[in-house]
């Protein structure tokens, strides 16, 4: 018989040591180690024959991606699922990650491929009910209340499904590990499985993970790196939009975004994000600034509200919400430096609207424009959308894909354009929008001075 030997495994990372340690080594977390039980390998000579395939012998055209009914996640996906996969979605609880999965599941069934619904977190009951209540009615859905992935190969062969969704790979498990579903060598080994069963029967797999109170996905972090793509479902209770964000994308582009919106129907696309980010836009408000984030490989056009108020005691306050907090302390710097504003003495928030958070740098000066806006107390032209990043000399700086920019600008009807100097050079835009060049933040604040200078 095999013999059990004793490891202790830091449940944050995976790390693996021969006895039990306050603090981990590798991710600096404390009381994070759990005993875990193993059988010990018999030692032995490898017998199998591995045969190495050139390269140029593989042919690359019989790789053929199907759409999974969902063109947001197409779109995240990088054109469409790759069969032989394996993806991770992680999001908060309640965010719509089963309902998103459940309408999967139905558009491939539509298409007359099977597929396999294994939840070991809901009762067959509970999905059937989410299934009405989404119209949702198929035959060759196939749902599996089972938590044991040992079993897993067996049943997709006999059900023969191109898809199989696992809600979620925190409960499953293997019955050759002793610990219990959720620990980290549970995890390792059912995502092994999967990877490997995924690999061989070119099926496609999506997993369903939990999050931390931080929001990253919970587990080591060998389990993103064994599957082949990982995306976070976003988006605030509040509010109606969810985001899909791709963070690893073996098939295609991490920078893109998907966007739907929560209904009593399901999860709905939305073809035009830019009029749902400006549906709010007032006139005669100061702190309000349009700006043009290009997220993936479309543009967006955001309003960004800003307010300047009287500082209580102590220090200053800087928030945020849908930007890093720290580009409003490096731009309120900026302002402080180059024009003497007295920043340091007022409160400054940003909001960005519609619950999306924005990491392009291009609207630096959309921000700006916003925070000049409130301080003086002066409303900015609503027909107008400022774009451009800001250096910490005062400068401003290109931006890449002005001209999709411009065009989507044109597009949602506003009038004009403020955009770094010498950055539409070899661009092309209509007449009928006007741009205004600025070389640093003096020039954007004559304009917020002036009303728009525009005219």
């Amino acid at each position: 018989m095999k013999k059990t030997v004793s490891r202790f495994v830091c449940s944050e990372c995976g790390y693996e040591a021969s006895k039990w340690l306050g603090r981990c080594p590798e991710c600096a977390s404390w009381n994070t180690f759990v005993e875990e039980l193993r059988k010990k390998k018999n030692s032995g000579k490898w017998e199998k024959k591995i045969d190495a395939v050139p390269l140029n012998s593989i042919p690359s055209d019989n790789i053929c991606r199907f759409s999974c009914g969902i063109g947001e996640l197409d779109r995240v996906l990088g054109g469409g699922i790759v069969p032989g996969s394996v993806v991770l979605l992680g999001g908060e609880p309640g965010i719509g990650k089963s309902t998103l999965l459940l309408q999967v599941a139905d558009s491939i069934a539509r298409n007359g491929r099977r597929v396999i619904y294994l939840s070991g977190e809901e009762s067959l009951n509970q999905i059937r009910l989410r299934s009405r209540r989404l119209g949702i009615n198929s035959g060759f859905i196939y749902l599996l209340n089972e938590q044991n992935i040992d079993i897993i190969d067996e049943y997709i062969r006999e059900v023969d499904a191109g898809l199989i969704i696992v809600d979620s790979i925190q409960t499953v498990y293997s019955e050759s590990i002793s610990s219990i579903p959720g620990s980290v060598s549970q995890l390792r080994e059912c995502t092994a499985r999967i990877m490997d069963i995924a690999k061989k029967t070119e099926k496609t797999f999506f997993l369903v993970g939990h999050v931390t109170k931080e929001g990253a996905l919970a587990g080591p972090k060998v389990l993103e790196h064994m599957v082949d793509a990982v995306i976070y479902f976003e988006g605030e209770r509040n509010y109606f939009f969810r985001i899909l964000r791709a963070v690893k994308n073996r098939f295609g582009a991490t920078d893109e975004i998907g966007l739907l919106e929560m209904s009593s129907q399901g999860l709905i696309e939305i073809p035009d994000p830019s009029h749902v980010f400006l549906s709010s836009l007032e006139t005669d408000t100061a702190g309000i600034a349009v700006t043009a984030s290009f997220e993936g490989s479309r543009p967006l056009l955001i309003e960004v509200q800003a307010l300047v108020s009287p500082s209580g005691p102590g220090y200053p306050r800087r928030m945020a919400s849908g930007i890093d907090q720290s580009r409003i302390a490096l731009i309120t710097a900026v302002l402080e430096k180059k024009r003497r504003y007295n920043l340091s003495a007022l409160d400054v928030y940003i909001k960005i609207t519609g619950g999306i958070f924005l990491k392009d740098s291009s609207i630096d000066l959309g921000i700006s424009a916003a925070i000049i806006s409130s301080y003086k107390e002066c409303p900015l032209p609503i027909d107008t959308v400022f774009l451009g990043e800001l250096s910490l000399s005062g400068q401003i700086r290109p931006v890449p894909f002005l001209d999709l920019r411009l065009k989507e600008i044109e597009k949602m009807g506003f009038k004009k354009a403020v955009v770094p100097v010498n950055a539409v050079r070899n661009t092309s835009y209509s007449s009928n929008l006007k741009v205004i060049e600025v070389k640093n933040i003096d020039d954007l604040i004559d304009i917020v001075d002036n009303g728009g200078g525009m005219i």
